[in-house]
C-alpha cells in the first residue's frame, strides 16, 4: 500500500517489534526490538524508545511518501534517502484526529525579543535586511527569515534560553528550508539572552551562529553586558 505523506488525515500509532534501517547521507541500524512509530499527517515518520524523552531514535521529515508491504515500511523522499522499518510483529495499530493546532504562544519576552530583533535587524551584523518574521514551514515558523549584506539567505532562532533542544529545532528548519532552490543556500543564527556551552558547542558544530542578545540594549537601554558572537 503507498500512502502519499500528503493523503495522511490522522496521527497514527504503531508499537511494533521492528528493526529500522536508514540509507542516506550516512547509513544507521536499529537492531530488531520493540517501538513506537509515529507516523504524522504531515507526512514525517519517527521511531521512539522509551527512553531519550521526546528524541526520535531516527526519523524521516516530510516531504516524503510511506509505502506499506507485508512485513516491511520503507519511508522515501525527494532526496532519495531511504527508512526501511522491517516488522516481525505488530502489537498496536492506531489512529488518532487532533484536530487543528493553535500553534506555540512565546511567552513575552521571547516574543518581544524576536519583535526587537526584527526592527533592529542590523543587531546580527551591518548590511542585514528583514524578509518576514514566522516564516513558515511545513513543520512550523522559523522566527525571523533574513538577507545577510552579501544576500545569502539567514534563518534565525530565538530562545530566552538556549538549550541543545533550540538547535535541534534550527537544524529541522534548515534542512527543510535548504531544499528550496529559491532561499538555498541558508545559514543559521542562534539567538537567546542565554546560551548554555552544551547548546553552543552543538551549534557551532553544525555551522550555526551564535548571538547572544541582551533584552535592555534591544529596548534602547545602554548595557555593557551586550555580546554578539
Amino acid at each position: 500500500m503507498h500512502t502519499p505523506g500528503s493523503n495522511l488525515p490522522h496521527v497514527r500509532l504503531v508499537i511494533a517489534r521492528c528493526q529500522v534501517d536508514y540509507a542516506g547521507r550516512l547509513t544507521a541500524h536499529l537492531p530488531m526490538a520493540n517501538r513506537l512509530l509515529l507516523v504524522k499527517a504531515d507526512g514525517s515518520i519517527s521511531v521512539h524508545s522509551d527512553d531519550r524523552a521526546y528524541k526520535p531514535l531516527n526519523w524521516m521529515t516530510p516531504p516524503c511518501w510511506l509505502t506499506e508491504e507485508p512485513g516491511v515500511w520503507t519511508v522515501q523522499n525527494k532526496a532519495g534517502e531511504k527508512l526501511v522499518i522491517t516488522l516481525e510483529e505488530i502489537q498496536h495499530d492506531s489512529k488518532h484526529e487532533l484536530g487543528a493546532e493553535p500553534g506555540l504562544q512565546k511567552d513575552g519576552v521571547e516574543a518581544h525579543l524576536q519583535e526587537l530583533l526584527a526592527e533592529h535587524i542590523t543587531t546580527l551584523g551591518e548590511g542585514y535586511t528583514l524578509v518576514r518574521r514566522e516564516y513558515p514551514t511545513a513543520i512550523g515558523p522559523v522566527d525571523i527569515l533574513c538577507r545577510a549584506a552579501d544576500g545569502a539567505t539567514v534563518a534565525v532562532e530565538i530562545k530566552r534560553r538556549g538549550d541543545i533542544d533550540g538547535v535541534e529545532q534550527l537544524t529541522r528548519y534548515l534542512e527543510l528550508l535548504n531544499r528550496d532552490p529559491l532561499l538555498s543556500p541558508v545559514a543559521g543564527v542562534f539567538a537567546a539572552q542565554l546560551i548554555r556551552p552544551q547548546a553552543k558547542v552543538l551549534a557551532e558544530d553544525r555551522g550555526i551562529r551564535c548571538v547572544t542578545l541582551d533584552y535592555d540594549t534591544l529596548r534602547g537601554i545602554k548595557s555593557d553586558e551586550f555580546r554578539l558572537f
